[in-house]
């Protein structure tokens, strides 16, 4: 593989679109190919951003919590059929199964009820009581941040334990991952400062924006329920670092993502053959009722929709139609592809203000595509 053109495009984002600190990491059939990192971990300048540095990439921690929470299936004796009610009795539909929970499809992204994204146990209540947002059978709409507590239920349950020690144990200290689902004290000096994107006039008009700005609306409802580090600056407190929310409190490496990548397709041995099988089928696709844009996952992870044509709809999972992985937001995204042995890992700091991969991750991702 030739990679100049993604040195190329990582420098230009620095140049041309607004980049203050970032890392990237290519890894292919189990060795790491790349790694480049610039830039600075606060706009101040006191300190330089290198390969150590960490950063919460918000959603594209759900892809760590569901390869938790299949491990913990598969080591249970149970699958992506089975019903949520043999492990959770009192889950709010008693006819759904993991794998409808885990690809979104139980209409639970939106909560009634107002409470706290601290309060766990008043959450948990919530989503038990909560009437779905939509028929169990009738599509899915991504579930922004009560997924992670949908996760760590499950996890609880099945273990005792939430997701963030059980990944921790079993995923990221075995596989020697910079990646925490809940970040000691000791690695907050390694964490940049995260600052927002700014709106502009196409993003306003999308179908998604315009949604999310409806007071209301099912997709502003899903984006704030639970309550509570709703802005930047709450995420750039140590709170929220040691939160270990599995919606979207990850932090750690851009190495680190893509090594666990590498595990997830099976370059590196670690997760057994099942648990592979379930991150890379495909579970639903269609219209996202949240997203507001076609969308397509396997049991927790995103892929690139398929069009009627049988092409792509979207890049950015690899050229591979079993690709998946996550993004989060503002930017930071990750992924593994079985086809061709590769993975990829961008996090950064400036964050781009888009719903899916910005044009700063896109630029990179077109430029590893073409370099195949």
């Amino acid at each position: 593989m030739d990679l100049d053109a993604l040195k190329d495009a990582f420098e230009e984002n620095f140049q041309s679109r607004g980049e203050l600190g970032a890392s990237l990491v290519v890894w292919k059939d189990g060795e790491e190919l790349l790694s480049l990192a610039g830039g600075w971990m606060e706009r101040e300048r006191h300190r330089e951003w290198g390969e150590a540095t960490m950063v919460p990439f918000y959603s594209a921690t759900k892809g760590l919590a569901a390869a938790t929470v299949l491990s913990l299936l598969s080591e249970n004796g149970l699958g992506p059929d089975d019903l949520v009610s043999r492990v959770w009795p009192t889950f709010s539909n008693n006819s759904a199964t993991f794998s409808e929970l885990l690809s979104h499809q139980c209409g639970l992204a939106a909560l009634d009820q107002a409470v706290g994204v601290f309060d766990y146990d008043s959450v948990i209540a919530a989503l038990e009581a909560q009437e779905p947002n939509w028929p169990l059978g009738d599509g899915h709409g991504y579930h922004p941040r009560t997924y992670g507590f949908l996760l760590d239920q499950i996890a609880l349950l099945l273990e005792g334990k939430k997701v963030g020690q059980v990944f921790r144990e079993r995923i990221a200290e075995p596989l020697g991952l910079e990646l925490w689902i809940g970040l000691p004290d000791e690695y907050h000096d390694r964490v940049a400062t995260l600052y927002p994107g700014k709106m502009d006039k196409k993003e306003l008009d999308s179908g998604f924006y315009k949604e999310f700005n409806q007071r209301g609306s099912l997709v502003q409802r899903a984006f704030t329920s639970p309550r509570g580090l709703q802005g930047v600056q709450e995420m750039n407190k140590p709170e929220a670092w040691r939160s270990g929310l599995p919606a979207m409190g990850g932090l750690g490496t851009a190495r680190g993502l893509a090594k666990f990548y590498q595990a997830a397709i099976g370059a590196i041995p670690h997760f057994s053959e099942d648990v592979l099988d379930w991150m890379r089928t495909e579970v639903i696709a269609g219209d996202d009722q949240v997203l507001m844009a076609p969308t397509r996952f396997s049991c927790g992870f995103q892929m690139d929709p398929i069009g009627k044509d049988g092409r792509k709809v979207r890049h950015n999972y690899g050229k591979g139609d079993s690709a998946f992985g996550h993004p989060g937001a503002g930017g930071s995204h990750a992924f593994g592809d079985p086809e061709s042995g590769l993975s990829f890992a961008y996090i950064m700091n400036q964050m781009d203000l888009s719903v899916l991969p910005g044009a700063k991750c896109t630029s990179l991702l077109d430029a590893l595509r073409a370099s195949q």
